[in-house]
């Protein structure tokens, strides 16, 4: 797992912005065309199946699972597509946390625990104790959480 200090996070938000609206593009056509793909699943057992836009849904998904796929390659978790919001682990105090960012933020400015998840956010600015820094050699844990789409 890559841990994130604050400003290795702040400093990859361009490059994370970017992959969302790639994501946000694709996933709005893959969206338009899911009630005809759905139509062509459910007839594919019949002989039919086919749709007229399925080069654009297989060029659309493909770009979604790039953009996805990218953010995940630099060490990022994708939690809701609908808010943007992603998490970047970091460390507090020797343990794991997240350090959080939805789109519309300039910066990030929140983390919170593992297990508290959105709802358990705390502002950066306002918690003086809080340095989040990288311990190179931190057990490997299996923290995935599966987004929504």
């Amino acid at each position: 797992m890559k841990l994130f200090t604050l400003e290795e996070a702040n400093n990859l938000l361009s490059e994370i912005k970017k992959l969302f609206s790639q994501i946000d593009g694709q996933r709005s056509i893959l969206q338009k065309l899911a009630p005809e793909v759905k139509r062509a699943s459910e007839q594919a057992s019949n002989g039919g199946g086919g749709i007229p836009d399925g080069p654009r849904y297989a060029k659309a998904l493909n770009g979604f699972m790039g953009g996805v796929q990218a953010i995940l390659a630099h060490g990022v978790e994708v939690k809701d597509f609908d808010r943007g919001l992603c998490d970047f682990p970091s460390l507090r105090d020797g343990r794991v946390v997240y350090l959080c960012w939805q789109r519309g933020e300039d910066s990030i400015e929140w983390w919170h625990d593992i297990d508290s998840g959105f709802a358990g956010r705390q502002r950066i600015k306002e918690v003086k104790s809080l340095k989040f820094k990288v311990q190179r050699k931190m057990p490997v844990t299996n923290l995935s959480i599966q987004p929504r789409l």
